[in-house]
């Protein structure tokens, strides 16, 4: 029979947990409401179809909302909830911990950043990520500068990487590009960017780098832009085909290694031009993937959209008319490439029609703002019309 100091023990852990889970339930009620109010029903009223994909509404804290996934499932814990020792005691004595989501299970909207810098300061880097509550950073691997023998490794960057984001909390999301000059086809031009002659060399290096990092990679992105040929030279062209079986082997090697880890196929360039040599149009192009297998071997479908100097909730042909505008492409020449609206809707379309339940993972987005720069690179007239003001207000519509 239980002592009586152990049975008032036992009472005092009981009213605590009931205390507490009162107040857990109408911090939630309440919370549910606030977003409920500001956004409106989950569903569309209009259509009666639910909404797949809702933003973090604006000045909420991201860390309080999201659920940080991991490749090993750890016991969840509050970003700023302490809980006094003898009741930590008590719970664990009597509750298994609730295990985190694995990458490849949350599907809640998440945010990131991209961090390509000078890697002896990569962790001051990482610590801003974390100070903004941004708990997805990127980064692009070049294949070519790590394995530039076959077998023998240069692994400097990504341990400095990774290391420098473990030990801020972060999910990575890595970007895998650019095959060594021994994996290439013969007789390719070398000068340009391009797949390796046999995808599994592409998969086994991406299998080194999930058996090097156990647990710190939680997303991988299979190439980037294979739709323009300065990233997909090959001697069989701009082939969709051929990019889907790339993808197929690195599917299949990074669920054998770890299956909770997200695999993007590689995320288009919107071009507007569409020759089949130089480039393919990335709706074009999307459509041979998914009819070459796409859905079958990716769990988040890559996408990329530069901004130009469009606001993001315009589709293509809703753009006014900006006569103040340097840039006068998507003015004068109304295509879908121009409209970050129109490239990521018709995206999740095509998806939606053949079948896919993914959802898109934006890599690359962003509006670029010449304000306060004496230069600017080729190609980024753009940029000259874009202030830093316009700048953050695109960037937080986008996100909306």
């Amino acid at each position: 029979m239980a002592s009586t100091p152990r049975i008032r023990f036992r009472r005092q852990v009981r009213n605590f947990a009931l205390i507490w889970a009162g107040i857990t339930f109408i911090m939630g009620a309440v919370t549910f409401i606030a977003i409920y109010m500001a956004y409106g029903s989950l569903t569309n009223t209009a259509s009666g179809a639910s909404l797949r994909n809702v933003a973090i509404p604006t000045g909420t804290t991201v860390a309080a909302l999201a659920v940080v996934p991991t490749s090993t499932p750890q016991p969840t814990q509050a970003p700023v909830t302490t809980t006094p020792a003898s009741v930590a005691q008590a719970e664990t004595a009597t509750s298994a911990p609730t295990a985190t989501l694995l990458p490849v299970e949350n599907k809640r909207f998440q945010l990131g950043v991209q961090v390509q810098v000078n890697y002896d300061h990569m962790d001051q880097w990482m610590q801003v990520s974390s100070d903004l509550n941004v708990r997805w950073v990127k980064q692009q691997i070049r294949w070519e500068d790590i394995e530039k023998e076959q077998g023998t490794y240069d692994w400097y960057e990504t341990d400095t990487y990774l290391t420098a984001a473990a030990a801020q909390g972060l999910e990575v999301l890595v970007s895998v590009v650019t095959a060594p000059e021994w994996s290439r086809e013969q007789g390719v031009d070398l000068a340009q960017h391009g797949p390796p002659a046999n995808p599994q060399d592409y998969a086994d290096f991406v299998a080194a780098l999930l058996r090097r990092y156990p647990g710190k990679i939680h997303a991988i992105e299979v190439w980037n832009e294979q739709n323009l040929d300065r990233e997909w030279t090959s001697t069989n062209g701009l082939s969709a085909a051929n990019y889907v079986e790339l993808l197929h082997a690195t599917y299949q090697t990074v669920k054998s290694i770890d299956p909770g880890v997200i695999v993007i196929s590689g995320a288009l360039s919107p071009t507007g031009v569409s020759d089949g040599v130089h480039a393919w149009d990335d709706f074009v192009y999307m459509d041979q993937m998914i009819d070459a297998g796409l859905l079958n071997y990716t769990d988040c479908v890559g996408a990329h959209h530069n901004g130009i100097n469009v606001s993001p909730e315009y589709t293509y042909d809703t753009i006014p008319n900006d006569p103040t505008a340097i840039f006068r492409g998507p003015y004068d020449n109304p295509h879908h490439s121009w409209s970050f609206r129109s490239t990521l809707q018709t995206y999740a379309s095509k998806i939606s029609l053949k079948g896919g339940d993914q959802k898109l993972c934006v890599t690359e987005f962003g509006w670029p703002s010449a304000e306060g720069l004496d230069g600017i690179p080729d190609g980024f007239d753009f940029a000259k019309d874009n202030t830093l003001a316009e700048q953050s207000d695109y960037t937080v519509k986008a996100l909306d």
